[in-house]
């Protein structure tokens, strides 16, 4: 029965994607921007708080509150650099999914074996559409149709 309800939620997570491939990605870049600047600052203010116990550990957490501060800047006011980080990401979601698919066919049952090698070639297709292609509706509707037919598989499968 758990099996059953993971593969509806995958289907029907699969649909909201298809329905809506951008959800989400416009104010991405504003909402990304600040949340990491206030990382930030966050990381700068403990640093300076923790340079009385541990200088060292003071200036790693000023370091990376600066490096977070102009990331999370550039974010906000740069959305170029938030395009180049996302594009790098369209490698790691394809480089998961594969590596999923390869686990699924190297150590699961027959239905899982499927699901495997259809997450290869979705992965495959994500990472060549990321980066040829560069739509966002497209690997938005990649990932719809893999979760679709990921969790139809597993509601069909009998073992």
């Amino acid at each position: 029965m758990q099996k059953n309800a993971v593969a509806l939620l995958m289907v029907l997570l699969g649909l909201i994607i298809l329905a809506f491939p951008l959800l989400g990605i416009v104010p991405f870049s504003l909402i990304s921007g600040f949340i990491v600047l206030m990382v930030g600052i966050g990381l700068m203010l403990a640093g300076i708080a923790e340079m009385g116990e541990s200088a060292g550990l003071g200036i790693l957490e000023l370091a990376l509150g600066l490096i977070a501060l102009i990331i999370g800047l550039g974010f906000i006011f740069n959305p170029a650099l938030f395009s180049w980080l996302i594009g790098f990401i369209v490698w790691i979601v394809g480089l998961l999914i594969i590596l999923a698919g390869i686990g699924a066919v190297v150590t699961g049952s027959a239905s899982s074996r499927w699901n495997g090698v259809i997450a290869i070639v979705i992965g495959l297709i994500y990472v060549i559409a990321g980066t040829f292609l560069a739509n966002p509706i497209v690997l938005g509707t990649l990932i719809g149709l893999w979760l679709i037919i990921t969790g139809a598989v597993m509601f069909m499968a009998r073992d």
